[in-house]
């Protein structure tokens, strides 16, 4: 994990707030609004996992986070207040947050997140790529506000608090299956929002019923006798309108499953965790019926064989090249 932390105690008076300024550049958060003269102390914890997730904890007093940057990949950005009072604002909304709601969006549309006191806030900026194999349908998204106390963003907004807690003593094991079930919860909550507010391409019931079933396989993945008939059966639907939905999206449910379970191989053979397996046990654990079939559909579809992955170090694994690093920062706006 790439990780590393600021403070502005550490700097003389006179050159705090051009250090901040700098810390907050480095994040990919430009500030607006802050004194020349001492501002108060304020503080970033960061980590980036393995997924090419980043985990920023940030505690700083009143000023504006906004303003426009450039040559950023396509990613999504939440922002959770832990502490204080601050205002989501947009050209079509200006929303109070209340702690422990979420503020996001997608990198490219402008956004300000006003500190009206001083706040301590988790920042976190997950690459499209780590998300959109979670999004089957399409999604056309714009900043907006996940509300802490209802459905998944309150499961959401509970795991990210609990991680901004212990950001500074996580390790790489611990992390990864909180980038994991970031990544799920922050599908059904966007997909919940998306639906309501019309943000989802296409019918926008017929889009939630679809990630709904698609949650439904990955409960199922491993298990190697899944079938189109099953997934309807527990959907209560049938297997036709099941097709469907996949063809809605231009996919089918064979390939969907072959690649959801490829997916989770990869994320396997890339993790400390399970580096005492070996191929053909991960191959199994996701539902395939032989190594040799695995390889095949694994080389396919990444381009190289899953013990050429393995063996390829971090930079062979990681989920788009260059999808976060210090450069790109964390990014309100293009």
């Amino acid at each position: 994990m790439k990780a590393w932390s600021f403070s502005t105690d550490s700097h003389p008076r006179a050159e705090r707030a051009e250090a901040w300024h700098e810390a907050m550049s480095r994040l990919g958060l430009p500030i607006e609004g802050l004194s020349d003269a001492e501002p108060a102390s304020a503080s970033v914890v960061c980590l980036t996992s393995p997924l090419g997730i980043e985990f920023a904890l940030v505690e700083a007093g009143a000023q504006a986070i906004s303003g426009r940057r450039t040559g950023q990949p396509a990613a999504v950005w939440l922002a959770v207040l832990l502490s204080g009072q601050a205002l989501l604002v947009t050209e079509d909304l200006a929303e109070e947050l209340s702690p422990g709601d979420i503020a996001y969006g997608p990198t490219g549309e402008a956004a300000a997140l006003r500190l009206e006191t001083r706040c301590r806030l988790m920042f976190v900026r997950a690459p499209r790529v780590a998300l959109d194999h979670r999004l089957i349908a399409p999604f056309n998204l714009h900043v907006g506000r996940l509300d802490a106390a209802k459905g998944g963003a309150h499961i959401l907004s509970a795991l990210l608090r609990a991680t901004a807690d212990g950001l500074e003593d996580l390790t790489v094991d611990q992390l990864r299956p909180v980038e994991l079930s970031l990544t799920e919860f922050l599908a059904i909550c966007l997909v919940e929002r998306g639906a309501a507010s019309g943000e989802l391409g296409g019918g926008g019931a017929s889009t939630a019923h679809l990630q709904r079933l698609c949650q439904t396989i990955e409960t199922l993945l491993p298990d190697p006798d899944l079938s189109l008939r099953r997934v309807a059966d527990e959907e209560g639907v049938s297997s036709r309108y099941v097709q469907k939905l996949f063809a809605s999206v231009d996919e089918t449910f064979s390939h969907y499953l072959r690649t959801r379970r490829l997916e989770r191989c990869r994320t396997d053979l890339s993790s400390p965790q399970h580096a005492r397996l070996s191929i053909s046990e991960i191959c199994f654990r996701w539902g395939f019926n032989g190594s040799a079939h695995f390889s095949r559909a694994f080389r396919d579809q990444y381009g190289m064989s899953p013990r050429e992955f393995r063996q390829g170090g971090e930079d062979g694994r990681r989920v788009g090249e260059g999808g976060m690093g210090q450069a790109s920062g964390l990014g309100l706006a293009p």
